[in-house]
């Protein structure tokens, strides 16, 4: 046996060990495919991923059930403002926190890593009554401020400083010597180069505000203001009793633009984590 054929071999039980531990992560995903294409009685009743008859009526209906179109909207919309403004701050935050000197920097850093020890259950409440007493409750803005000034936003921030921290100075002095101010050597050297990391935070911040949940319950009450994670939820018969073919038809839709997200950017992804704990 020659060693290509043997390089041949060890691939192709590679592909066959890692498809068959990739099987448990798929199983979910292909069984709310196949429910999502059945009727209510036959979700839980039959076993076949194949549907007996495909109910192609079930996508249609859970837009006649509720506004879908504009709650998958404002989960869009919502995800992307947010995504957008928090890149944009935690940016220069966290070139901030990793090149500039000022008194207080350290103390003002252990006080945004303390925030991450902060759940979100404990902070609900004090939220409320502040969104309460500003006037915002019933509308998007909580969805948009909370995540933007609060714990997901300051991982944000942890993580550029972290990769700002790993890229040598050489590079930024060198733009010094060109004439560069330093908000020129942020904008045309060091944001540039942060591209893989402003993709993992990008991601990582419109998946948490695209699953947010906890936050649309409290401070939303129209339906028509609803985001996608409360839209699942209110998939129910006269009883309560949950709609399965209607929520995992739902629920199809509402992972389009998390998988779209991830594969135009998974390589990225797997840059910054490489290089976010280089030095720091």
């Amino acid at each position: 046996m020659t060693y290509r054929t043997q390089q041949k071999i060890t691939r192709i039980c590679w592909i066959i060990g890692l498809c068959a531990l990739a099987i448990p992560f798929v199983f979910p995903f292909i069984w709310m495919l196949s429910g999502a294409l059945k009727g209510q009685a036959d979700v839980f009743s039959s076993a076949s991923l194949i549907p007996s008859q495909i109910h192609w009526s079930n996508f249609s209906e859970i837009f006649a059930y509720q506004p879908f179109a504009r709650q998958y909207f404002n989960s869009l919309y919502i995800a992307v403002l947010v995504t957008g403004l928090t890149l944009f701050l935690a940016s220069m935050a966290g070139y901030a926190l990793a090149r500039l000197r000022f008194s207080g920097s350290a103390l003002v850093l252990l006080l945004l890593i303390s925030a991450l020890m902060m759940p979100e259950e404990v902070t609900i409440i004090p939220n409320f009554f502040l969104m309460k007493k500003l006037g915002l409750m019933n509308t998007h803005m909580p969805l948009i401020l909370l995540p933007l000034f609060g714990s997901q936003g300051v991982m944000a921030t942890f993580l550029m400083r972290q990769f700002f921290l790993a890229l040598p100075k050489e590079l930024e002095e060198a733009g010094r010597m060109d004439g560069l101010s330093r908000f020129g050597v942020y904008f045309k050297v060091a944001l540039p180069l942060s591209r893989p990391a402003l993709s993992a935070v990008g991601i990582i911040t419109f998946l948490f505000s695209w699953n947010l949940f906890l936050e649309p319950l409290v401070f939303v009450n129209d339906i028509e203001l609803f985001t996608l994670p409360l839209a699942l939820a209110n998939f129910t018969d006269t009883y309560g009793l949950p709609l399965w073919h209607l929520q995992l038809a739902a629920t199809a839709l509402a992972v389009i633009p998390m998988l779209i997200v991830y594969i135009l950017a998974q390589r990225q992804i797997v840059e910054s984590f490489a290089l976010s704990g280089v030095k720091g």
